[in-house]
């Protein structure tokens, strides 16, 4: 398996955009915590999380081709579960049925990811320091706020055992640990 910082080089060379970037850090963050938390492979989860989009410039044109792509550069360098779970978080597009604990909190951390965002850009300082956690409750529950943000992706979490509201504030202080990086 690479290692972190193979994978954010790899990261780097298929990604150009900053904000694809910087979004694949925020799943990174909150696949870390999450793979901590079940007692799983923190490195092998966050590594999955960093690399998801990898192949996201090159497919966004061709929706039905993302995340396949990302898998076939990714054989031999991750193991089976973590490509899977990469094929799984389009699986819409890649006929590969989430089933593993890592495949549904991808899925659910990338989703989240966009909703901790939104959250944090429409307060005062655009800062993720004053999103509290009542705050982001709230967003999750007005279906208004963020309409591209699923909220079916993010209840996966309900499949690992996990409440959407601690998925949520536990997602929300993995993006505040690394606000800096993420510049805001």
């Amino acid at each position: 398996m690479i290692n972190r910082e193979e994978a954010f080089t790899l990261l780097k060379k298929y990604l150009r955009d900053d904000k694809l970037i910087k979004h694949s850090l925020a799943v990174e963050s909150i696949m870390r915590v999450m793979g901590r938390k079940l007692g799983q492979d923190e490195e092998l989860w966050g590594i999955t999380g960093l690399l998801h989009d990898l192949d996201y410039e090159y497919t966004q044109r061709e929706p039905e081709k993302h995340a396949s792509v990302s898998a076939q550069m990714l054989i031999g360098l991750l193991p089976d579960d973590a490509v899977n779970a990469i094929k799984a978080h389009n699986y819409m597009h890649t006929d590969y049925i989430p089933t593993t604990s890592l495949d549904k909190l991808l899925i659910a951390s990338d989703a989240v990811s966009g909703l901790i965002v939104a959250a944090a850009l429409v307060m005062p300082s655009k800062k993720l320091v004053e999103v509290r956690p009542e705050t982001l409750k709230n967003k999750f529950n007005d279906t208004s706020f963020a309409k591209g943000c699923s909220r079916s992706r993010i209840e996966l979490c309900l499949d690992v055992g996990m409440e959407v509201e601690e998925f949520l504030f536990i997602s929300l202080k993995a993006l505040k640990h690394i606000a800096d990086t993420l510049g805001f």
